[in-house]
């Protein structure tokens, strides 16, 4: 369990990213036609075509993909990102009526998408998310041999071709420079943005640790046995691979288990063969 102070950063960074990436959103690329992905892009494209002010459309969208959330990915994580997706619908409409921060592209793309990756980095660091995509993309790579990002990706193509279609090949390959920009400044801010990491748990409870991972995060680990060099006891050691929407639950798994453990988070380059999935 997370102690109260855990909780509280946790909330504040929530916060904090919301409210930049709302900021972000409605003062540098809405005003601009600068398409974001995902769920926002697709709001983004049908405020124009109905009379509904953008961040009720993102909060609408949104509700289908935290019920499901609900189902497969457990309570802390679907509070904490419907914490930070209404928060997010709600500051769009505030920041709605304030002064557009400039309508020069190139400065609103690249400002504009520093300012998302850095609310979004904050976000995924406190455990949330402001997308319903990223969520498909977690349930999807858990049954399939594609990645978050890959999946993610697909769906962004998808929005800024339609987007470019409809406003203009300039707007759309605005669009991808500043999801490049965005995607950069989440690696700077939330350092854990890689596609997949491998976790290796030294502890004398193997089986306890092992158990945990598969109940809460579906995951299969590999065994394997060590000796303590001070010790000279028998040690298990846990290996596994899991993606980096993972890591947050990965953390939190570890600390509330309360045994003695030494844990290291690598990324990995590549993968070779199947990915270990999920199992119902």
């Amino acid at each position: 369990m997370e102690t109260n102070k855990e909780k509280t950063i946790s909330f504040l960074m929530l916060t904090v990213g919301a409210t930049l990436a709302a900021f972000a959103m409605e003062e540098f690329l809405v005003p601009n036609s600068i398409f974001d992905g995902g769920v926002a892009g697709v709001a983004m494209i049908s405020e124009h075509y109905l009379p509904i002010p953008l961040g009720v459309l993102v909060a609408l969208m949104n509700l289908p993909f935290l019920i499901v959330a609900y189902k497969q990915l457990g309570h802390s994580f679907v509070i904490k990102a419907g914490y930070s997706m209404l928060l997010f619908s709600v500051l769009l409409v505030v920041f709605r009526n304030m002064a557009d921060a400039t309508d020069d592209l190139l400065l609103a793309t690249t400002f504009g998408g520093a300012l998302l990756g850095v609310g979004v980095g904050l976000v995924l660091r406190g455990g949330g998310c402001l997308d319903g995509t990223e969520i498909v993309g977690i349930l999807v790579s858990r049954r399939s041999d594609l990645s978050i990002g890959k999946i993610v990706l697909i769906i962004n193509i998808v929005i800024y071709t339609v987007a470019g279609a409809l406003f203009g090949i300039d707007r759309g390959l605005y669009s991808i420079l500043m999801y490049f920009i965005t995607s950069k400044v989440i690696d700077f801010v939330e350092l854990d943005w890689d596609e997949t990491k491998a976790v290796m748990i030294i502890t004398d409870q193997g089986k306890i640790v092992a158990d945990a991972i598969y109940a809460n995060l579906g995951r299969t680990v590999t065994f394997m046995k060590g000796e303590g060099f001070v010790s000279n006891s028998e040690k298990d050691i846990i290996y596994c691979v899991i993606t980096r929407a993972e890591i947050y639950e990965m953390r939190k798994l570890i600390h509330s288990l309360d045994i003695d453990a030494f844990t290291t988070i690598t990324d990995v380059s590549e993968i070779i063969g199947n990915h270990l999935k999920k199992t119902d």
